[in-house]
This record gives structure tokens, C-alpha cells and sequence, in this order.
């Protein structure tokens, strides 16, 4: 017969529930770091709006030449396949070749509109989470592509936004949508409740 000392300790019968510490929920919960995330909405936002407002006005990006930009910009993504440690993975080589050269009229549309709305939705801190995860997707695919430029610095912010999704648009539009989309209005969670303190 083991020793209880010895004997494995048991395991749970259900997942346990793991709590944040204090300062995660202060970071990315709190109305108080509202003024915080909202300066680096902004700055993501502001990037995002002008690169697609710059595409915009360009019409080998959108209008009569739509999609020059867009292939150009791929083909050199093509040329960096090669080599032992290749700056574009083959299989997204792939999917550039047989996937967005063949339409790069409408990847030319949906990478401007793209921006432009990932943009304007920071800005306004509308679906703020929602915004910043499509902005990851681009940043990512612009990486893929072997485009390095500022894209780590805004996957960066984008994650951070997405992680304080709750509260970064507490000075912006969410503060009214998204109660009202989910019905979230529980006292325990300052985020979006106006009238609890935590704490209190």
C-alpha cells in the first residue's frame, strides 16, 4: 500500500476556471486605459486608412489599370521563393501563382477596401477586435509575401487590441454597439457596464 504522500494528486473532474491577475484585467479590461487604447487605435488606425486612402487614388489599384500594382507587387513576391531560406514559404508561392496573380483585378479592390475599412472602423472604435483581427490577416499576408516594413510593429499593436477587444473602443462607437449587440450589461464587467467601478 502507497503512502498518501507519494499517491498522485487528483485530477479534476471538470476544466478549471484559471482567473486573470490584477494587472491583465487593469490592462485590458479597465475603462480607465481607455485614453491608452484609444492613442494606439488611433495610430493603428490612422496607418491602415492612409496606405488605403493612397491605393485609392491610384488607379493601378483601383480603376481603369486596377491590379498592375497588385501583380507587380506579387511577381516580386515569386522571386523571393527560392534560395535554402526563402523569404516566401512555397506553398503560399502557391496560392500567389494559381490563386491571386490569375485575379489580381479584384485582390487589387479587396486589399484597398480592405484597408480603408480596417481603418475607419479603428478610428471609430466600431468592432474594434473585429477590426484589428482583419488587419492581422493582411499584416500576415503581406509577411507571407516576404514584405517586412512596418507589418511586425502592427501585428504587434493588432494583437494587443484584439486582446483588450473589451475596452479599446470604450472611447468609440463599442462603448454603445456592444451591449447592444451580445446584450452584455452584467455589473461585474466594468467594460461595459458605464455605472460599476471594479472593485467596487
Amino acid at each position: 500500500m502507497r503512502s498518501p504522500s507519494l499517491s498522485s494528486p487528483r485530477l479534476p473532474d471538470q476544466p478549471i476556471e484559471l482567473r486573470a491577475s490584477a494587472f491583465s484585467r487593469l490592462l485590458f479590461t479597465h475603462p480607465g486605459m481607455a485614453p491608452v487604447w484609444l492613442l494606439l487605435r488611433l495610430f493603428v488606425g490612422w496607418t491602415w486608412l492612409s496606405s488605403g486612402l493612397e491605393k485609392l487614388g491610384d488607379s493601378k489599384w483601383v480603376g481603369a489599370e486596377a491590379g498592375k500594382a497588385v501583380t507587380t507587387f506579387l511577381q516580386g513576391a515569386l522571386k523571393k521563393t527560392g534560395g535554402e531560406m526563402p523569404d516566401v514559404p512555397g506553398w503560399y508561392a502557391r496560392f500567389i501563382e494559381h490563386v491571386a496573380l490569375p485575379n489580381a483585378g479584384v485582390f487589387s479592390y479587396v486589399v484597398t477596401f480592405g484597408e480603408l475599412a480596417v481603418g475607419a472602423a479603428l478610428i471609430l472604435g466600431l468592432l474594434t477586435g473585429i477590426a484589428a483581427f482583419f488587419g492581422l490577416l493582411m499584416n500576415f499576408s503581406y509577411l507571407l509575401a516576404g514584405t517586412l516594413s512596418n507589418n511586425p510593429l502592427l501585428v504587434f499593436l493588432g494583437l494587443l487590441l484584439i486582446l483588450a477587444w473589451r475596452v479599446a473602443g470604450w472611447w468609440g462607437l463599442d462603448r454603445w454597439i456592444l451591449p447592444r449587440w451580445w446584450g452584455w450589461q452584467r455589473r461585474d464587467d466594468p467594460a461595459l457596464d458605464t455605472g460599476s467601478v471594479p472593485g467596487r
